[in-house]
């Protein structure tokens, strides 16, 4: 877990902050805090994509029954980025987030697992990122007469958002 007050432990942060705090901040603070939360986002972001890699991982031989996972190339990664921009106008930003991670597949949708960027934070959102499995028509011989199952993922994804302390309605995105 990356925490994202790392950010200011340093002296010249402290420094910065105080001098946003009491209005004495230039232009250039503005910009230095603004490259830092970049910065920070972007490690959370690496957080995310390693920590739903080891859920699927995790899964693959448990939860899905399969020996070989495969996935479009860089498919986490573009995901993680959807998580992140959905996360951005939320109070506590990514921080906030529960993601909770799915396959829908032949046998309908399967939990994976949960990542929590932040545990020291209580989670004000839930994203909910479901995969789609590839879906052939016949099964390959391979699969039929060997032990080694195959789960191939679809570039295709759902992106729920979903408000944990509000009445307001899930937003869905569907991403190619």
């Amino acid at each position: 877990m990356f925490p994202l007050n790392m950010y200011f432990q340093c002296y010249e942060h402290k420094a910065l902050m105080w001098r946003l705090i009491h209005m004495r901040a230039t232009k250039d603070d503005f910009a230095d805090l603004d490259a830092g939360l970049e910065h920070d986002q972007r490690l959370f972001q690496q957080v995310v994509t390693q920590q739903m890699e080891c859920r699927l991982t995790e899964a693959k031989a448990s939860i899905l029954n399969c020996q070989v996972l495969l996935l479009p190339r860089h498919m986490t990664t573009r995901i993680s980025q959807d998580v992140v921009c959905a996360s951005a106008d939320e109070p506590c930003g990514l921080r906030g987030a529960s993601i909770k991670l799915y396959i829908d597949g032949k046998d309908g949708l399967k939990y994976i697992g949960s990542i929590f960027p932040d545990s020291s934070v209580t989670p004000t959102f839930e994203l909910s990122v479901v995969f789609k499995a590839e879906s052939d028509g016949w099964p390959s011989f391979k699969n039929i007469f060997d032990a080694n199952k195959v789960l191939k993922l679809r570039p295709e994804y759902r992106l729920v958002k979903r408000k944990l302390y509000s009445s307001a309605s899930p937003v869905v995105h569907d991403f190619n």
